[in-house]
């Protein structure tokens, strides 16, 4: 389908109530979800930081792994809701359950093969990302526990991200305020051996992270199998082999699988090419990452609530309401995007103040929050419209080209040339590591505004 298939609107903002009905909710929902995820971040960097600036470089460094998890089962889940809201827009639910079992098989087997490497060769991943044998030392004992959640986190993560397929978003929320009390409260105990508890340091912060992983899956096992009023989901529609959708879900997933592995490996490249650098910017680099996300979180928030919107309307063949609809989302990705930038600045050295780091981390923390708080209008916009618009429309291969194209050809090579071969100082290295958040935003606002991103993915009733 193209531009010209597509009936023109005669307003730039959609007046259509159902949109605000449908994204705004969601995009509220979502990013209290989002802020409550990453205050466990927070606090995780902040009281690690506290106790040794060497076991907040340890953990950074394993979170590497973790996020290059989290991008692979984002791909598996968002590409569950991405076919499950076109279906959810013909209110078909069968289809839905379907798909989710196959999900989930795909984000057990991911998180099965995480699990055993890091749990085998725990210094071997970590030697990747840095040369500094002492981090390595710390990151080891983080990691010989936080293997364990890798299994625990890819189901419930991509059980959250199916529930937003049908606008069922909350229970991403409470599972992380769940996570949230309990990780500060177990950090506490110990990581200081507060309450008569033993001092672990960085294995006390494994801990209360494990733990609080189990509870997340628990709550959102409980709520689908006994709470849902919508899917009326069993056991055995998560567990049972049905394979009857996998090619649907193949064709829907398998480029988001791809694109965030890549991706995930592509910042774990970006983390490594710092990390040989120096310790000290190990730590500035992972003060920068947790606040700049704190602030991002609406703009995450806004690719999961505008894939689902647009989704639902391509499920329903209204496509007349389709471009006041994509208007008004690069309207709202714009403006979160400014007053993300703005606010980003100007709180960069509060926020870093709270850490207790070298005088030099601070520093350079504070410079690289500076440079994220440019990049980021470009995120803000590029990010939701090529995995939220496009994506959601049905065609998820489009982010997968654009984003490890920018990446691997851009972004890497120039970064590791300038640390490694020009000796250019960290800032300048961070330059280039973030200048392809603004530069992606020139191809994605043309694919956007053609429309030949517009695909039916679901099958027609009673077709195999």
């Amino acid at each position: 389908m193209n531009r010209r298939d597509l009936p023109r609107g005669t307003h730039f903002f959609t007046r259509d109530r159902a949109f605000y009905k449908t994204f705004l909710p969601l995009l509220a929902v979502i990013t209290l979800q989002q802020l409550a995820t990453l205050a466990v971040n927070l606090a995780d960097n902040i009281m690690l930081g506290r106790y040794t600036e060497l076991a907040l470089s340890g953990a950074t460094l394993v979170n590497q792994i973790q996020f290059v998890l989290q991008m692979l089962v984002a791909g598996i889940g968002r590409g569950v809701a991405v076919l499950g809201s076109q279906y959810w827009g013909k209110r078909e639910t069968e289809p839905i359950r379907r798909i989710i079992s196959v999900g989930v098989k795909f984000a057990l087997g991911a998180g099965l093969v995480f699990c055993l490497l890091t749990l085998c060769f725990p210094n071997a991943v970590l030697s990747l990302y840095t040369n500094d044998a002492a981090v390595r030392a710390e990151g080891v004992q983080y990691l010989r526990i936080m293997c364990w959640t890798y299994l625990i986190f890819s189901v419930s993560f991509t059980l959250m991200y199916s529930l937003q397929s049908v606008e069922t978003a909350f229970i991403g929320t409470v599972m992380s305020l769940s996570t949230l009390v309990i990780n500060i409260c177990l950090n506490y105990c110990l990581i200081y051996g507060n309450f008569g508890f033993p001092e672990l340091g960085i294995q006390g912060a494994a801990v209360a992270t494990l733990t609080s992983r189990c509870v997340e899956l628990a709550i959102i096992l409980v709520y689908i199998l006994f709470f849902d009023k919508k899917l009326h989901m069993r056991l055995r529609d998560l567990f049972g082999f049905d394979f009857s959708y996998l090619s649907d879900f193949l064709r829907a997933a398998l480029p988001m699988m791809i694109s965030g592995f890549l991706w995930g490996v592509a910042q774990s490249a970006e983390s490594a090419v710092l990390g040989h650098m120096s310790a000290t910017v190990i730590a500035a680099n992972s003060v920068a990452s947790v606040i700049s996300q704190i602030f991002k979180a609406v703009s995450n928030a806004s690719v999961s609530a505008a894939s689902v919107t647009i989704g639902m309307v391509v499920g329903q063949r209204n496509f007349d309401i389709l471009r006041p609809y994509t208007r008004t989302l690069q309207a709202i990705f714009l403006c979160i995007g400014l007053l993300t930038g703005g606010g980003l600045f100007l709180a960069r050295d509060l926020a870093v103040s709270f850490y207790t780091i070298s005088a030099e981390a601070k520093a350079l923390s504070s410079g690289f929050l500076a440079i994220l708080s440019v990049s980021i209008i470009g995120t803000c916009y590029e990010y939701p419209v090529q995995g939220g618009i496009i994506a959601g429309g049905g065609d998820p291969k489009y982010q997968a080209y654009t984003d490890n194209l920018f990446m691997w050809l851009f972004t890497i090579p120039a970064s590791a040339i300038s640390a490694f071969v020009f000796d250019a100082s960290p800032l300048v290295v961070y330059c280039f590591l973030k200048a392809d958040q603004l530069l992606k935003c020139i191809p994605n606002f043309f694919v956007c505004n053609r429309y030949r991103w517009v695909k039916v993915l679901t099958r027609d009733a009673g077709q195999k």
